[in-house]
């Protein structure tokens, strides 16, 4: 009767491994779930005519680290005149912050002006001035609210 007993507490145990495991059909990156829980919001980044402006807003509007392989290693970045760190600010920003539309776009597509959702400080009008090296690198980027 114990080795009945056994085997059947064995079983039960397997069986409560293989519930828990991955089918496969789970495996979606974690991201993308968090992106289509959220109202999904369209803007249009036609009016920013500089390719690779276009594809780091891109990447921001994501929350994609791939918004950090546009810029040098060390940019030059301000915020509202003020010199802040460039990685530190957006270990923050990234995936948080986003503009919600694209008013103007100015100097070849470089300077871009419009609506900035901020999850501390709400939203506002801001511009970002992206600044390329010989190399097509952004080295610096100038933020700050619009007057």
């Amino acid at each position: 009767m114990k080795k009945y007993s056994l085997a059947t507490a064995f079983a039960i145990s397997f069986s409560f491994i293989a519930c828990a495991q991955n089918t496969g059909k789970e495996k979606q990156n974690p991201r993308t779930l968090k992106i289509s829980n959220k109202k999904q919001e369209t803007m249009d980044l036609s009016k920013i005519t500089d390719t690779s402006v276009k594809q780091a807003i891109e990447a921001l509007q994501t929350g994609d680290k791939s918004w950090y392989d546009f810029f040098t290693a060390n940019p030059v970045m301000t915020d509202d005149g003020n010199t802040v760190n460039f990685k530190s600010f957006f270990s923050n920003a990234l995936g948080k912050e986003m503009f919600l539309t694209i008013d103007r776009v100015e100097n070849d597509g470089k300077d871009i002006y419009g609506n900035f959702k901020t999850g501390q400080w709400g939203t506002f009008p801001v511009f970002f001035k992206f600044h390329k090296n010989p190399e097509g690198k952004f080295d610096r980027l100038d933020i700050g609210q619009t007057h």
